[in-house]
């Protein structure tokens, strides 16, 4: 069997490629070719085309593509989709516009609320009303709910989104309300919030099931390309996609539910980094994503993968548990300019067309890629084995207009581009691991995507961190988290109010378990891991802290049990406890895993070799320095016996390695680089 990864940048479509069962970690191939922007499914349907070719894949064969998507958060972002008419209880007509009451500046005097994803004018009241504990106060007007939907269906809407208050705790009203339209009215679409997930908190409940609404068609459409071309070539084939929490699922589930999908690319590198670092035993590692338009951190440990619940797309809030990753806004497309006199970088890019200046495709506007180029670190031969040929007198010339605004020449302009991107980098890294309570001093910073071998040792220097590792593919590594992705479902049930006692906690998250093993047997695998989490606090605090309990649920622990596991992972985040205050759960949640088949470890290949020459030398600048002439080697030379002293350049076919002054490369078991800061 063949098994594709298949991540969608803003400017590539990665490809990873592993022939199960023969080839190990070491042997997965790389694909990649120009996204194609507005049809992202034209690049994915040439690139799969292209590696059957090139490994002899045919209708015969088995193949499983997992894909990772970015259209779903273009659409919501770029807000491209028709209109979506919101059905909710009467008297919450303006849940969309009061939100949280909060302003995401409150210190800019000129800023001003997000508008909604949906207007005022296209949310419907209904009467009826659930309470707290699930009881029925009022029963449900049916009759407004037709009304509504004629009303709004005269506007030229033809999708519904049903959020009542306190379906959390009994969806009763909301399953009967989408039942009657769905039945009235079969050619609308209709989700209920209840279906997306069933939290508490009204408003980013109805902003979830908004979102998860606004794009179904266009992700229903997409995938639909994608399936109908797998069908027609490969009859064997099966495709799942990625999700936000870094597992997958089916394809016809993420049509259904394309709201999980909306971190799915990010989500992938992490899980590629889990899976990675476990196989090195690497310890906790901190993750970088680099690509053309933005920049992506995270934290990776043995025992776990960050989960949070307080993300965002776009101006919206995602109230879904997904892989904690940190937005540093900066990536190798990030348009430099200047503000007033002061030079900025990001967060507006050049993507994939027109792109950086040195593409030679349109495009004028100076870019970071186009300071690499200009600073010698991106080879004037071009990307991907020359395939994609780099003008450094582009490059130059887009920089010429800062320069004369600034006084400066392009190299120095190129410099002070590379030193404010990696500055921005520091500022929103440092915050990130003090809220994880993790020392920088203590990780390994594991760097991939297409830029993230040139800027990630920088960012290693700046944090003072003593090890970078380059994975053997860094510029298609989301797509090999694709490829080692699990089945991973996870469901909530909100107990907020409800003072459970030990069984009733264990009951609780045995009807979560049967509710996972139902849906990873629906996506035909079978259960294989079991995790559980609450989500706990001190009565007077005003947030939760995510707390893993699967031991506690398995030897069917005493609620004091709970309250001493959330008074040792206070302790852990914050350095303080209180046992003396007690503790309330307001969310019990269950992740279920079925596992799929992985590359195994294997090792690199060891060889004996004189240590490998340079392929050529060329003139670099670091730090204002100029390397007259800085040694660049071929990766594919390197062996296990090689080191390689910076300032250096390690290129292959889609990748470049910046090893600097103060770090020496070497080649590790499995063929992944190791750099080493030496002072």
């Amino acid at each position: 069997m063949f098994k594709i990864g298949v991540d969608i940048g803003g400017t590539f479509t990665d490809f990873a490629v592993w022939r199960s069962g023969e080839d190990t970690y070491a042997q997965i191939g790389s694909h990649k070719l120009s996204s194609s922007r507005p049809n992202y499914a034209e690049a994915v349907v040439d690139g799969l085309s292209e590696i059957a070719r090139a490994y002899g894949i045919s209708g015969e064969d088995d193949l499983l593509v997992v894909h990772g998507t970015t259209v779903s958060t273009n659409a919501i972002i770029e807000r491209s989709q028709p209109p979506v008419a919101l059905l909710t209880t009467a008297g919450y007509r303006d849940i969309l516009e009061l939100a949280r009451l909060r302003l995401d500046k409150p210190v800019d005097l000129f800023n001003r609320r997000h508008p909604p994803l949906t207007s005022r004018e296209n949310v419907y009241e209904v009467p009826e009303r659930i309470l707290s504990d699930g009881t029925v106060d009022t029963p449900l007007d049916t009759d407004a709910v037709l009304a509504a939907a004629r009303k709004a269906m005269a506007e030229g809407i033809r999708s519904f989104a049903v959020c009542f208050l306190h379906s959390y705790r009994s969806p009763r009203h909301e399953k009967q309300a989408a039942e009657l339209l769905r039945d009235t009215f079969p050619e609308v679409d209709v989700v209920a919030s209840h279906e997306v997930w069933p939290q508490q908190s009204e408003y980013e409940r109805a902003v979830l099931t908004l979102l998860n609404t606004y794009v179904k068609d266009i992700m229903s459409i997409y995938l639909r390309e994608i399936e109908d071309y797998l069908a027609r070539t490969f009859p064997r084939a099966r495709l799942l996609v990625m999700k936000s929490n870094g597992g997958a699922m089916s394809s016809q589930e993420a049509r259904a539910l394309p709201v999980h999908t909306l971190l799915s690319g990010p989500a992938a590198g992490v899980t590629g980094a889990y899976e990675l670092a476990r196989k090195l035993d690497a310890g906790s590692v901190l993750t970088m994503d680099m690509g053309g338009t933005s920049t992506d951190v995270s934290l990776v440990q043995p025992d776990r993968v960050p989960i949070t619940a307080q993300a965002e797309v776009g101006d919206f809030p995602l109230l879904l548990p997904v892989t904690a990753v940190e937005a540093l806004g900066a990536g190798g497309g990030s348009v430099i300019w200047l503000d007033e006199g002061t030079l900025k970088v990001g967060p507006h890019s050049a993507g994939s067309v027109p792109g950086p200046a040195c593409y030679g495709k349109g495009g004028t506007l100076p870019t970071l890629s186009d300071a690499y180029l200009v600073n010698g670190y991106l080879p004037e031969t071009g990307l991907l084995g020359g395939q994609l040929p780099l003008s450094k007198d582009r490059a130059v010339a887009s920089l010429e207009d800062i320069g004369r605004a600034t006084g400066a020449g392009p190299d120095d302009v190129a410099d002070a581009a590379i030193a404010v991107a990696t500055s921005n980098m520091l500022a929103r890294t440092l915050p990130f691991l003090a809220r994880l309570g993790v020392e920088p001093s203590e990780l390994t910073l594991m760097i991939f995507g297409g830029a993230g071998g040139i800027h990630g040792p920088l960012l290693a220097d700046e944090l003072g961190l003593r090890q970078v590792l380059v994975p053997r593919l860094p510029s298609v590594f989301c797509a090999y988290g694709c490829l080692v992705a699990d089945l991973v479902h996870d469901a909530v049930q909100s107990v907020r109010g409800r003072n459970l006692d030990g069984r009733e906690l264990f009951s609780t998250f045995q009807r979560l378990q049967e509710d996972g093993t139902a849906w990873v047997h629906d996506q035909s695998s079978t259960l294989t891991r079991t995790l559980h989490f609450a989500e706990m606090r001190y009565a007077a605090q005003a947030f939760t802290i995510s707390v893993e309990v699967t031991d506690l649920v398995e030897r069917q622990a005493d609620h004091s049990s709970y309250s001493d596991a959330f008074h040792a992972e206070h302790q852990r985040l914050f350095d303080h406890h209180n046992p003396e205050a007690p503790v309330v759960i307001d969310e019990l949640r269950t992740r279920s895993i079925g596992d799929q088949s992985k590359p195994g470890a294997g090792t690199g290949t060891s060889e004996t070799r004189a240590h490998p020459e340079p392929v050529s030398r060329r003139e670099i600048r670091f730090g204002g320095d100029t390397i007259a002439r800085c040694a660049v080697y071929e990766r594919a030379a390197l062996t296990d016996t090689t080191a390689i002293r910076g300032p250096a350049i390690i290129e292959q076919d889609v990748a470049t390695i910046l090893v600097p002054p103060s770090f020496t490369a070497r080649v590790g078991a499995l063929g992944d680089l190791w750099l080493k800061n030496e002072v």
